[in-house]
């Protein structure tokens, strides 16, 4: 498509539209020839992107404030469609283990986050920030929690169930850390 999109006038969505199908087409076709595909379907569309960007620069900052903007309507639906699949009965099953697991990984996601950071020239009071930040999960696990469902394995519900109390308890919670904290813990940079 980079390619293409240089020799080629058309308009933005046309190409959004174009990458879009030719996405969708070779994931299919990756699943479609199974273990008889010579390659990924994903990794196939992760180079569509990074080509068209070494390319053509400017075409794919705007091509990507369009996916920017049909992703809004993408998210909505996922949440909906995620929603819809949960059973509310594993969803208060997971209960208190559900909540020590995503306690205890978040603790160590922070960690990591704060040792990632070490070496920056962040300040203490910025690292701190950014492990707030870090601290809401929402749009993976609703894109992801469903897949073990789907693929009927037997801990499906449960997986489901604790990607949405993840979203349910974090979500919230790091909107309000970051809401709260990025007067105290963040400067302005004086330009």
């Amino acid at each position: 498509p980079a390619a293409l999109f240089k020799r080629v006038h058309m308009r933005d969505t046309i190409k959004v539209l174009l990458l879009l199908g030719a996405s969708f087409a070779l994931v299919a076709l990756e699943k479609t020839l199974g273990e008889r595909a010579l390659f990924s379907g994903l990794l196939a569309v992760m180079g569509m992107g990074v080509t068209l960007l070494k390319t053509n620069a400017p075409v794919a900052k705007r091509i990507s404030g369009k996916f920017s903007k049909l992703w809004v309507a993408a998210e909505i639906w996922l949440f909906v469609l995620v929603g819809a699949t949960v059973n509310i009965r594993y969803l208060f099953s997971a209960g208190l283990s559900g909540m020590l697991l995503i306690t205890a990984a978040l603790l160590f996601r922070m960690l990591g986050v704060w040792m990632s950071t070490l070496g920056t020239d962040l300040s203490r009071k910025e690292r701190l920030f950014c492990m707030i930040a870090y601290l809401p999960k929402a749009t993976v696990q609703a894109a992801i929690g469903a897949i073990p469902l789907a693929m009927g394995l037997g801990s499906g519900e449960t997986i489901l169930a604790v990607a949405v109390l993840a979203i349910i308890l974090t979500a919230p919670l790091g909107a309000l850390g970051i809401e709260l904290s990025y007067k105290r813990l963040l400067q302005k940079q004086q330009s």
